[in-house]
């Protein structure tokens, strides 16, 4: 048994349809194991879950490799940093600010462990969670001129969204209750 089946059944009735889209996201799509893993893997611990990064890298063992893993990990840093400066810079729109060069190493993204399109699905999963603009376009034009298509950049942002969504049906199952 998988470190993320007692999650899955923790979650009540109300929430099991977080648990349904977990294991469907999961389970198939135009992303191989390795890539809807990693993609899973980054998405939790950008959402500082360790837990739950731990549940789905236990879950994903058999498609998980060294590399995939250091890559989810890169990524996810990567992307904490990223999402954070250009979001501000878009969010404050002066042209002072754009004009001026970022400064942030982000070699890994260049040479990832695993491959490109790997590193770039996980990269926009963090930017579509982090709601960051500049890098879901970023991201979204870098994965389909590698050739991914627009389908994989979907099932991607699917699985950050599930992710997201089972983070919070977690907490909520843990969060107090009304007592009689």
């Amino acid at each position: 048994m998988s470190l993320l089946d007692p999650l899955k059944e923790s979650l009540g009735d109300d929430t099991k349809d977080l648990r349904l889209n977990l294991g469907s996201v999961l389970g198939g799509g135009s992303l191989d194991p390795r890539q809807r893993y990693t993609v899973a893997l980054t998405s939790a611990l950008f959402l500082n879950d360790a837990e739950l990064a731990g549940a789905i890298a236990d879950d994903g063992r058999e498609a998980l490799d060294d590399a995939a893993i250091a890559d989810a990990k890169a990524a996810a840093a990567l992307m904490a940093m990223n999402t954070t400066y250009y979001r501000f810079r878009h969010m404050v729109g002066k042209e002072a600010y754009q004009q001026r060069p970022a400064g942030l190493r982000m070699g890994r993204m260049a040479r990832p462990a695993t491959d490109k399109e790997t590193f770039e699905l996980a990269s926009i999963a963090c930017a579509a969670l982090a709601g960051c603009e500049a890098c879901i376009k970023a991201h979204e034009e870098a994965l389909i001129k590698e050739g991914a298509g627009e389908e994989k950049v979907h099932d991607a942002v699917r699985i950050a969204a599930v992710v997201r969504g089972f983070q919070t049906a977690l907490l909520a199952s843990k969060a107090p209750t009304a007592s009689a």
